[in-house]
């Protein structure tokens, strides 16, 4: 029976060794197809340079039942394997804060810090479920989870009329991805590569300017036509009307976006993770892992609730604007993972990675999920148009063309990042000063006030 024991004991050691059990070796025989790799996207290979390698040591070698292996092993893979580990705490102390009624400022602050590693943890296992269903769902599901974090705040937040902070939070995450993400990018890339000439492949941004550009033209056409036409109920339906139709077709667009990424010109997109990624394999089963996203989704939806439910409240205590707390706080700390990892893929030289993340992003928010948020609202009957008000199209609009004009000619240098994240620091302080009366965040009135939901 102690022979027995030791065989058990030895081949559960070494399957833990391994990652999971339930891998089998064939599945690193085709990682790489299209430069996607288990069909990841930029993001997820930005993301993942902060992640780190866990030690198998942290499982015991006393193990003996298998199912108490592999969740320890699955334990040890999704909560230690990121170096925002540390941030996980700051989860049950949000819930607490909620729970025994803690100033509101305190629930905001610890539910955002709470919502940086679960962002990345989502990343992380989007991408391992994709080395199960091959690159083609693989990218798409990735593509539709990038900004999951994202994607839920702006739901609660409509779910809740708050429509000012559904449009701050999706502008700024636009503006955070192309002036602060970009930005630094380039800056720190310049500054590690001086001696070095930056390149970068100009299909791919010269793609993604002309999908934000089609989505700057959506945003603008509903505001200059409630100038042109004048303020009144009849301006407002057909302005709402032009707006949903407008969201359509920019969902139409992102989906063909998505086809033309993964399967008619992916060759465009190579070049970003060939030379890039090791040949990997998963170190979670399917199962396990669709578990894990769907239990993290449920958390990240809480967290999110709590931040949409008191930003008010931290507003007024911390006397910073609510426009400031949502274009520029919560991008920041929602996408700090693939932000830093931007950065990192900068200082050593490859841009096209650097440029995948800032520019998808941007794209999917403007594109899939600005569009899809009105969508949803129409299936609400609450009353969200494509109308972000004067300030907010027109930062919108020279952040999109700005962009589009550093990336016109295929190279780089730290003055242009420079020159991007000083845009970043103008727009911040604009909007630092920017305060919208309280009662109307609370009523869920829109920027242009026509309509109160």
């Amino acid at each position: 029976m102690d022979q027995y024991h030791s065989q058990v004991h030895q081949q559960v050691s070494s399957e833990l060794e391994n990652g999971d059990v339930n891998y089998k070796e064939g599945l690193n025989s085709n990682n790489i197809k299209g430069g996607f790799v288990n069909g990841k996207t930029p993001q997820n290979v930005s993301s993942s340079i902060i992640r780190k390698k866990s030690d198998p040591m942290l499982v015991s070698s006393n193990v003996r039942f298998e199912m108490l292996g592999y969740f320890l092993t699955n334990l040890q893979e999704v909560l230690l394997g990121t170096k925002l580990a540390v941030l996980f705490p700051a989860i049950p102390l949000a819930i607490a804060a909620d729970y025994y009624k803690f100033g509101r400022s305190w629930i905001f602050a610890l539910s955002l810090l709470g919502l940086t590693p679960l962002a990345e943890r989502v990343s992380f296992l989007t991408e391992q479920i994709a080395y199960f269903t091959g690159p083609t769902v693989g990218g798409l599901l990735n593509a539709t989870c990038g900004n999951a974090t994202e994607l839920i705040i702006a739901i609660l937040a409509l779910y809740q009329n708050k429509i000012h902070v559904l449009k701050y939070s999706l502008l700024g995450s636009i503006l955070s991805n192309l002036l602060l993400v970009l930005g630094t990018s380039l800056l720190c890339g310049g500054l590690a590569n001086l001696k070095k000439e930056q390149k970068y492949d100009r299909k791919q941004a010269d793609v993604n300017s002309l999908l934000l550009l089609l989505g700057l033209l959506c945003h603008m056409l509903p505001l200059m036509f409630r100038y042109a036409i004048g303020e009144g109920t009849a301006t407002a339906f057909s302005t709402l009307e032009l707006s949903r139709v407008s969201s359509i077709i920019m969902l139409i667009a992102y989906v063909a976006y998505i086809f033309f990424q993964l399967k008619t010109h992916r060759q465009l997109f190579d070049a970003q993770e060939e030379d890039d990624e090791e040949e990997e394999k998963a170190v979670i089963g399917f199962w396990s892992a669709f578990t894990w996203l769907a239990g993290m989704t449920i958390i990240i939806a809480l967290l999110s609730e709590y931040v949409v439910g008191t930003i008010e409240a931290a507003s007024d205590s911390w006397g910073i604007s609510v426009s400031f707390l949502s274009i520029i706080l919560l991008p920041i700390v929602g996408n700090a993972a693939e932000h830093a990892g931007s950065v990192i893929f900068a200082f050593k030289n490859k841009l096209d990675i650097s440029l995948g993340v800032a520019l998808g992003s941007a794209t999917q928010i403007s594109m899939f999920v600005v569009p899809l948020c009105v969508v949803v609202a129409w299936t609400m009957n609450i009353h969200m148009d494509l109308d972000f008000s004067l300030l907010e199209t027109g930062s919108l609009a020279f952040t999109i063309i700005i962009t589009a004009f550093t990336l016109q000619d295929g190279t780089s240098h730290y003055m242009k990042g420079l020159l991007l994240f000083l845009c970043y620091i103008v727009i911040a302080a604009c909007f630092f000063v920017h305060k919208i009366p309280q009662n109307q965040i609370s009523q869920g009135k829109p920027f242009n006030g026509l309509f109160a939901a």
